[in-house]
């Protein structure tokens, strides 16, 4: 069994923390995000100046509610330990286009990527996350909440995936494409 639940989550001081009867909000600089959640219990523990978050499985109800309230214990701590994170620091993700003629451009919520097809390929941006294009070949997204930032990321990278043979395409900055070796004579 894994342990990861079972760590305290520590809360910084621009971080402020609501708990309701089933849901979790957590507002910060950057925003507010929230999560509905349900057969954990959380608390806010205090140690000095230092405030925890502590999640605990709620042990009520039949053995199958006891078996999910523990299998998804780990994935509510991850989850509201990634919303503190975002509002409180913010989550980014950088693309970079490799290909002779590779460009990016940014208006009016809309991304436009000239990526080697006939026509340009548009990608309609939610206004949750934001995307600088200060450079043609270089696309930052950047917002609060960690699962939309890597979404729309993940999403922008499938218009044009890079292929095996260049390596032309979308990739994440740093990422390695091996290489085939091209057809011998």
């Amino acid at each position: 069994m894994s342990h990861i639940g079972s760590k305290l989550i520590k809360i910084p001081a621009n971080v402020s923390v609501d708990l309701s009867l089933q849901k979790v909000s957590v507002s910060g600089d950057l925003g507010n995000l929230s999560l509905p959640f349900s057969n954990i219990s959380i608390n806010i523990n205090s140690n000095g100046d230092e405030r925890f978050l502590d999640i605990k499985p709620i042990n009520t109800g039949t053995k199958k509610q006891n078996a999910e309230s523990y299998r998804m214990w780990g994935t509510y701590r991850t989850l509201v330990e990634n919303m503190i994170l975002g509002v409180s620091k913010g989550y980014s993700k950088t693309l970079e286009l490799i290909g002779v003629g590779y460009k990016a451009q940014y208006n009016n919520n809309t991304l436009i990527l000239k990526v080697g097809y006939s026509i340009d390929m548009l990608y309609e941006i939610s206004s949750d996350v934001k995307v600088d294009c200060s450079r043609s070949n270089i696309i930052v997204i950047t917002g609060i909440d960690k699962q939309k930032v890597n979404q729309v990321a993940a999403e922008i990278r499938l218009l044009r995936k890079p292929e095996p043979y260049k390596g032309k395409g979308i990739r994440y900055l740093g990422e390695v494409i091996r290489l085939k070796e091209g057809k011998k004579k």
